[in-house]
């Protein structure tokens, strides 16, 4: 899988000058986007979730410091960009992964996305271990499920899913928090996985997540109110079976 960068600098010659060497020297990076302000910045980092980011620490509306503090998490590696090598014990406080001062080197960028390379792929081997365990410990019921995107890998919690929407060969999630996650995946595989963790298809595109149900409303033919306030239709052949299972479930 490629790894995404993001850079915010607001000199168009640094952006020029990572963007140059980085596709010389790693042809598996992208750069999905980059950015010479904060707010600007912070929404490239929300459409895109990098994986690295090159942040320049002086910005015309603020310091990069300010903009990871707008973030509600800051789940990838930073590369500060400075010119001032004050900055230096200071980005690394907070966590940066590296820091490289202007006019930027080739061999200290390398070495930089180098190790941010390496970081970043035992992070998310240890994410996935990480949710084995959990699903291991959670004997039948699984716990987590690590969801695949043409953006981003998300680690997401079972009990977050409120429903599964299918769109032919792709698969809607829809979490809680109005969030949505589009994945390459079937409807059926989630059903198979998800099937003993309180799920259920009531109709041949939607899965639910019964602890997010409201009520049945009868009217139109019958359908399902969620608590996110969507509403699900039922498949007519199974109506009366999944009605059977809703009564179990105190939904009516």
């Amino acid at each position: 899988m490629a790894m995404k960068v993001v850079i915010i600098d607001d000199d168009t010659r640094i952006i020029n000058v990572i963007s140059n060497l980085l596709s010389s020297g790693f042809p598996d990076i992208e750069i999905n986007a980059t950015a010479g302000d904060i707010e600007s910045g912070y929404r490239a980092i929300i459409e895109h979730c990098p994986d690295l980011l090159f942040l320049d620490i002086n910005l015309p509306d603020g310091t990069g410091f300010d903009l990871l503090q707008k973030l509600e998490t800051v789940d990838f590696k930073i590369i500060f960009v400075t010119a001032f090598e004050e900055y230096a014990l200071q980005a690394i406080k907070v966590s940066a992964l590296d820091y490289i001062l202007k006019p930027v080197d080739a061999e200290e960028l390398y070495k930089a996305v180098s190790k941010g390379r390496e970081l970043i792929n035992q992070q998310e081997e240890q994410l996935k271990i990480k949710t084995l365990i959990d699903n291991f410990n959670g004997k039948n019921s699984l716990k987590r499920l690590v969801l695949h995107t043409s953006e981003c890998v998300h680690f997401v919690n079972v009990d977050e899913i409120i429903r599964c929407e299918a769109d032919s060969n792709y698969t809607f999630f829809y979490l809680t928090g109005k969030r949505k996650i589009l994945v390459s995946k079937t409807i059926k595989e989630y059903t198979d996985l998800l099937r003993h963790s309180g799920f259920l298809r009531v109709h041949q595109s939607h899965l639910i997540n019964t602890a997010f149900l409201d009520k049945y409303i009868k009217s139109d033919g019958g359908y399902l109110k969620m608590k996110d306030m969507s509403n699900v239709p039922i498949s007519l052949n199974r109506k009366q079976e999944i009605l059977k299972i809703l009564e179990t479930l105190n939904i009516g």
